[in-house]
C-alpha cells in the first residue's frame, strides 16, 4: 500500500513538471492572446488515469508551481486574491478531468473503446471549463480594465477565457483521443 502511494505522489510530480515545462512553450494564438494549455494534457491523462484527488493535488502544485516560475515574475499576479483565483485554484480544477476515473478505468478494462473517449471527452471538458471558469472570472473582476474602449468586461473576458477555453480543450481532446489510440497503456493504472 505504500509503495502505491508512492508511486501515485511520483508520477503526479513528473507529471506537474512535464506540465510546467509544457507551459514555457509559446502558446498564445493570433493576436487576441487566446492561449493554448499544454498542460491540459499530461494533467488530462494523470487526472483519468489516477482519479479525482490525485488529479486534484497534481493541479494545486502545479499552479502554485505557475504562480511562482511565471505568474508573478511576469506581472501576471495583480493581487493576492486573483492569484489566487487564478493560480492554484483554477489549476486545481483540472483535477475535475478525475471525475470521470472510474468509469473511464472500467471501461478501458472492458474494451470499450468509444465510452472510453467519451469519458475522456467529458472529463478535459470538466477540466478546461473549471479552469477557465476562474479566468473568466478574474478576467471581469480584476483584468477588465483592459477591455476595449466601449467593450463591457464580461464580454471581453468571454471572449478572451471563451476562447482560450476553446481551443485548449478542442487541442487536448484530440492529442488525447490519438495518445488514446496508440498508446491506451498511458491512460491505465497501475499497482
Amino acid at each position: 500500500m505504500q509503495n502505491h502511494r508512492l508511486l501515485v505522489l511520483v508520477e503526479g510530480a513528473i507529471i506537474v513538471a512535464f506540465a510546467e515545462a509544457l507551459n514555457y512553450i509559446p502558446h498564445t494564438v493570433g493576436v487576441s492572446a487566446i492561449e493554448l494549455q499544454f498542460g491540459l494534457i499530461p494533467l488530462g491523462v494523470y487526472a483519468l488515469r489516477r482519479g479525482f484527488g490525485p488529479g486534484l493535488a497534481a493541479g494545486l502544485v502545479w499552479g502554485l508551481i505557475d504562480m511562482f516560475l511565471r505568474g508573478i515574475p511576469g506581472g501576471s499576479v495583480l493581487n493576492a486574491l486573483q492569484g489566487i483565483l487564478e493560480y492554484p485554484i483554477a489549476f486545481t480544477l483540472v483535477g475535475l478531468a478525475g471525475l470521470c476515473s472510474a468509469s473511464f478505468q472500467r471501461a478501458q478494462h472492458d474494451g470499450k473503446s468509444a465510452r472510453a473517449y467519451l469519458l475522456m471527452f467529458v472529463g478535459i471538458v470538466f477540466a478546461g471549463v473549471g479552469k477557465y471558469f476562474c479566468h473568466f472570472v478574474a478576467g471581469v473582476i480584476y483584468w477588465g480594465s483592459y477591455a476595449p474602449k466601449g467593450q463591457s468586461p464580461v464580454l471581453y473576458s468571454l471572449i478572451i477565457n471563451g476562447g482560450s477555453a476553446v481551443a485548449s480543450i478542442v487541442f487536448a481532446v484530440a492529442v488525447l483521443s490519438v495518445l488514446l489510440r496508440v498508446s491506451p497503456k498511458l491512460f491505465t493504472a497501475t499497482a
